[in-house]
């Protein structure tokens, strides 16, 4: 081969090699714009508006919402903020952190709670939170009281002909036990914990909405009212919708006009799951056909929450 042709190759080679090089480059572009596009959260608006947060599922202790929550009240935009419920309840723990959350906002602009369909237990505890409640006719609330279960797993041994042998530094620990009944010590003890979580959450509610504790006490005995209901034990402030909300905000001054901006979580998901198998199963419709698909949403259905709790659950078959 002469030279001429070895120095065509040798250009030639150069020329794919700089267009190989600009297609990778041009596709991490592309790829990059795609999640700035759909993956990244929405920025949030830089004119004054009224934020909007929603809760909604058993709640939990939620990081992520504290953070949203810690930046609208820093946020000089924020004129007000709008925390929509739709909540059956979940741990007493998680709703006292976004209880006091709120409050920490309210120091500094208006909250006003809007219940949704259902806002119960721990979620009638954060709509408490709010400078005023909104709740719709027939939106389901109440439920004020705290619960502790544990599952009972010894007759079920029993029958698999399995045993469990223990040995405790003292009775009460490891109490109650979901391998034989609570001694009536660890009850006792349990007991003792309800009750003042019990108490706490009595004397929040006296508090915020400024009721006698034998008020709520009555109240609280687990039971669930409509919003009609809760209008009349003056556990909400008003019956309606956005337009009640807005004219609340209207009475502390803040503009009726301002637009409503959605503070929502930022997506965790990721444009490189695209090109996984679940990816491309899932944008030609064959997603129900994987392997345990939908696995975790069946999770999601029935968590199991640890500790102390406050929720108002219809037991599902």
């Amino acid at each position: 081969m002469d030279q001429m042709a070895i120095a065509d190759r040798r250009q030639l080679r150069r020329k794919l090699t700089f267009w190989r090089v600009a297609a990778v480059l041009l596709l991490i572009a592309g790829l990059f714009g795609l999640y700035r596009v759909f993956w990244t959260a929405p920025q949030q608006s830089e004119r004054p508006h009224i934020a909007r947060v929603e809760i909604s599922g058993l709640i939990q202790d939620n990081t992520e919402l504290l953070e949203r929550l810690a930046k609208i009240e820093k946020s000089d935009n924020v004129k007000g903020l709008i925390v929509s419920i739709s909540s059956p309840g979940g741990t007493t723990y998680g709703g006292e952190r976004i209880f006091k959350a709120l409050r920490a906002v309210a120091e500094k602009k208006p909250v006003v709670s809007d219940i949704r369909t259902l806002a119960a237990s721990a979620g009638y505890m954060i709509a408490a939170a709010g400078d005023t409640i909104v709740a719709g006719e027939t939106s389901i609330t109440g439920s004020i009281g705290v619960i502790f279960q544990y599952p009972q797993l010894g007759p079920l041994m029993e029958k698999l002909g399995v045993s469990l042998q223990e040995i405790k530094s003292s009775p009460l620990k490891a109490e109650p036990s979901p391998f034989h009944d609570a001694p009536e010590e660890a009850k006792t003890m349990i007991r003792a914990m309800v009750t003042d979580s019990y108490d706490w959450f009595v004397n929040l509610v006296a508090d915020r909405r400024k009721l006698p504790k034998e008020t709520v006490l009555a109240l609280a005995d687990g039971s669930i009212y409509t919003g009609r209901q809760a209008l009349a034990n003056k556990l909400v402030d008003a019956l309606g919708g956005e337009k009640e909300i807005r004219d609340y905000f209207q009475t502390r001054d803040v503009a009726k006009d301002l637009p409503i901006v959605e503070w929502r979580a930022p997506s965790s998901k990721s444009p490189l799951s695209l090109f996984s198998i679940a990816g491309i199963a899932r944008i030609l419709g064959y997603e129900d056909f994987l392997p345990l698909a939908g696995a975790g949403q069946i999770g999601a259905d029935k968590l199991f929450l640890d500790g102390l709790v406050s929720v108002w659950q219809v037991e599902q078959n």
